[in-house]
């Protein structure tokens, strides 16, 4: 461990609310609006940490605890991701899983605040995130192991930065159906369209919004921060599965204008499709799982 490895957590803990701000301006532009100001989240993350926070009667210790508790292992998965060559804080052979762990324990955790309210709409939205999130996890972790696979490591730490030019000459087929699970995993595990609108206010429609209906004050912060820390942890996963290894300076910049540049990629799905309908989602998530078990058996070859 060395303090090289360090930058891309700080750099993540810093730079997360701004992939939002940056999805929030494409999508503005597209429609021909100013859009809101880059730096938005920030300020909406001061403002609710500034505020009190209200609980009803019929939550326990449950509810108060699921945003703290999320956001920390949100933290944990930032720790354990590359930014590019540069590798992340903590790494050691396996670390894969721990990351698959850490996130389906932040969704775990979101769900049982939602149960705990005793909330028919939260219900309804935790049962929605569960069933996707079986479809999500199996097409994350297949594509990790076709790139694990690939490399000849299970720490990511390794296995992203050892991907090179090379890698996608010699498996591009492989490596390009990875990245394409992961894409769809990415815009579904941070409910981003065409799975889910984050921008929605119709109950019947939302899944992961209607969750944090009862939150307020510093406890929806947390969930705020979390969410972007996570998009920021899938986001780093395919930037640095397509860009390549090299300079830790130079693949370092690259990295960062990628997760900028996947932000406005976000946002230009966002503007040119539509939602899909619910019983629509699972066939793009089993898709997706399909996808990286083709990545994984071409790989094999």
């Amino acid at each position: 461990m060395t303090v090289e490895s360090f930058l891309p957590s700080v750099l993540a803990l810093v730079a997360a609310p701004l992939l939002p701000g940056v999805v929030n301006r494409t999508k503005a532009f597209f429609a021909g609006r100013r859009g809101p100001p880059l730096l938005q989240a920030y300020s909406d993350l001061w403002k609710l940490l500034r505020k009190g926070a209200v609980y009803s009667r019929t939550t326990s210790w449950v509810f108060r605890a699921g945003p703290v508790a999320g956001l920390a292992a949100a933290i944990v998965a930032v720790a354990l991701v590359p930014l590019g060559p540069v590798p992340g804080a903590l790494s050691f052979q396996g670390d894969l899983l721990l990351l698959a762990g850490l996130l389906a324990l932040q969704r775990f955790l979101a769900v049982i605040a939602a149960l705990d309210t005793g909330s028919a709409f939260g219900g309804m939205g935790a049962s929605r995130e569960v069933a996707f999130s079986a479809l999500t996890e199996p097409a994350l972790l297949l594509g990790l192991a076709a790139v694990a696979r690939e490399t000849g490591s299970l720490s990511l730490s390794e296995m992203l930065p050892a991907v090179s030019l090379a890698s996608w000459a010699l498996h591009g087929p492989a490596l390009a159906l990875v990245a394409a699970a992961l894409l769809v995993v990415f815009l579904a595990e941070n409910s981003r369209i065409p799975v889910d609108d984050p921008n929605t206010h119709l109950e019947l429609t939302m899944i992961h919004e209607v969750m944090v209906l009862e939150h307020g004050g510093p406890d929806l912060a947390f969930i705020l921060y979390g969410a972007s820390l996570k998009l920021w942890t899938l986001g780093a996963l395919l930037v640095g599965l397509l860009a390549p290894g090299g300079d830790p300076v130079a693949g370092g910049i690259v990295a960062f204008a990628g997760m900028v540049g996947l932000a406005g990629i976000t946002g230009a799905i966002e503007s040119a499709m539509a939602r899909l309908r619910l019983l629509d989602v699972p066939r793009l998530l089993t898709g997706a799982g399909v996808l990286s078990v083709l990545g994984l058996l071409l790989v094999r070859r």
